[in-house]
């Protein structure tokens, strides 16, 4: 089989690659290990997507994706303009129904096995495992979307050298059978902060928002209620690290959870097998103790249940390859406009730490770009990564993998490819 490209990973930056690459006419494959596409949006609960400036610069696949999502009731636009208030469950359908659309073929089940570059050909070639069959199949292009770099890995493609330090990870999950109206009462009673702490009615049915954290950079209205619970046995110190919640779109009376922080030593790394497993461990007794602190000390909760649990750790921080250009901090602060622009974006400098006051959140106040040449490969001209191993350091990183800014990484790799494929012809 032979394709014009191949995208290796279906979570939110190798969909995005996919289906525009598809759409512009490129005969495309997407290669997904697990048995649904969407990554950290589905299988992870990442909801909802962090607000952003974009400036229209790569957004095609992200309006496509809200219009898709409309048609499934999948999305509401909340009180603060954000339109990327998801339901995950519903995603699994609309990510189907639109690599569909545009005729993107898609293996699940399945991952690489081997990869040779053949130089005289200028092409890659693939040897795909689905289940217990092997597909040998011929690309002029790869996109590695799989989080962690493997298509790099198995090229023996360069990595940045600063992969000494990683974020924490976190374990999402979702409460339902929660009393909205009676828990926004009460929180909104208790919290006059609106930058923390807000509610409002979209189409008929309470939506909210509220967090906490144990740093000490703002006045949290939630501290004495965790504080309690921590002095009455009811949550460890370390629950109390990162707690934010949110309403989901067509999701009555349930509570999606941005937490709990998994704390691990600044030495631990947490793609590694036997961290990632204990972590996942610490993850599930966590959850179970923030129900049943939510149960018993938030008005609202008292009858809710776990309905849902990430099949996947939150790891905010992997192995970040070398292209042709690496993304920094400075770049971020100075916010210099390079000539091949991938995205625009002003979200902050976002690390989530293991230890108490170490959190930083760093706002640039202006818009900064990611050159595209951040994404290409600095050994191979047709190999591309996007999403959180795009070429950074470690603070830009912190920065640039939100959800929105991977699918205008995944967009910007796929349309550089369909420039590239019309010139050949």
């Amino acid at each position: 089989m032979k394709y014009d490209l191949i995208v290796y990973g279906g979570g939110t930056s190798g969909i995005a690659s996919a289906y525009i690459a598809a759409k512009y006419g490129v005969n495309t494959l997407l290669v997904e290990k697990a048995d649904v596409l969407g990554g950290a949006i589905t299988q992870g609960l990442v909801v909802p997507c962090m607000k952003t400036e974009s400036l229209n610069i790569n957004t095609e696949f992200y309006n496509d994706l809200k219009n898709f999502a409309d048609k499934y009731n999948a999305r509401i636009t909340y009180s603060d303009g954000n339109e990327g208030w998801f339901n995950p469950e519903l995603l699994k359908i609309v990510f189907d129904s639109m690599l569909s659309s545009v005729k993107c073929n898609v293996l699940f089940s399945s991952h690489p096995l081997t990869i040779k570059f053949l130089t005289e050909n200028n092409i890659f070639n693939s040897v795909i495992n689905h289940k217990v069959l092997s597909l040998y199949i011929e690309s002029k292009y790869i996109i590695d979307a799989t989080s962690n770099g493997e298509i790099f890995k198995l090229l023996d493609c360069d990595f940045q050298n600063s992969n000494d330090k990683f974020q924490s990870p976190s374990l999402r999950f979702i409460l339902s059978g929660v009393n909205l109206e009676k828990f926004s009462n009460w929180i909104m009673e208790l919290d006059k902060n609106r930058d923390i702490t807000t509610s409002s009615k979209i189409n008929g049915a309470i939506h909210l928002s509220t967090a906490y954290t144990w740093n000490n950079d703002k006045k949290w209205a939630l501290e004495p209620v965790f504080k309690q619970a921590v002095r009455d046995g009811a949550l460890e110190y370390e629950d109390t690290a990162y707690f934010q919640i949110f309403t989901i779109a067509n999701m009555p009376e349930s509570v999606a959870f941005n937490c709990p922080r998994i704390i691990l030593d600044d030495s631990e790394n947490p793609n590694d097998p036997f961290v990632y497993s204990r972590a996942l461990k610490q993850g599930r007794e966590r959850i179970y103790r923030l129900w049943n602190f939510c149960k018993k000390y938030f008005p609202g909760f008292e009858n809710s249940y776990i309905s849902h649990i990430s099949d996947i750790l939150g790891i905010r921080e992997s192995y970040r390859v070398k292209c042709k250009y690496t993304m920094t901090k400075d770049n971020i602060i100075n916010s210099k406009k390079p000539r091949n622009i991938a995205l625009a974006s002003n979200y902050p400098i976002d690390v989530h730490s293991n230890t108490k006051d170490n959190d930083k959140l760093e706002f640039t106040n202006n818009t900064y770009y990611l050159p595209l040449e951040a994404l290409i490969s600095d050994k191979y001209d047709n190999l591309y990564a996007v999403g959180r191993i795009l070429s950074a350091d470690f603070e830009s990183q912190g920065a640039l993998r939100t959800q929105v800014n991977c699918f205008s990484m995944g967009e910007a790799a796929a349309k550089d490819i369909v420039s590239n494929l019309n010139k050949k012809q």
